[in-house]
């Protein structure tokens, strides 16, 4: 069983930075690809960055690459999201998951991850 716990959401005015958190469990942590989606109320959940099990790949939408950088801590069992030049178009909740598959490639699709975390709020305002 894995569980998630996100941390470090907040209200942040546009052009600032903010670091999200995900505590993961389980003895395997190595072994989980990580992702980070985020939703707004009332619309589909959507990809945000992920990173591979082994740390050597990582994906980003395109709304957020060269802005957002996803990074993992092996010893700490915890994965990151730094968030630099926010916009008020990233509001949203922000959700950490978890894929047990070793896959290769970090997957985008929500259906690719069979564990999430609670989800934290991001609010960017004007």
């Amino acid at each position: 069983q894995v569980q998630l716990v996100e941390l470090g959401g907040g209200l942040v005015q546009a052009g600032g930075s903010l670091r999200l958190s995900c505590a993961a469990s389980g003895r395997t942590f190595s072994h989980y690809g990580m992702g980070w989606f985020r939703q707004v109320s009332g619309t589909e959940r959507e990809f945000v960055a992920a990173i591979s099990w082994s740390g050597g790949r990582d994906n980003y939408a395109d709304s957020v690459k060269g802005r957002f950088t996803i990074s993992r801590d092996y010893a700490k069992n915890m994965v990151y999201l730094q968030m630099n030049s926010l916009k008020p178009e990233d509001t949203a909740v922000y959700y950490c998951a978890a894929d047990t598959t070793l896959r290769w490639v970090p997957g985008t699709g929500k259906d690719e991850y069979g564990y999430w975390g609670q989800g934290t709020q991001v609010t960017v305002s004007s």
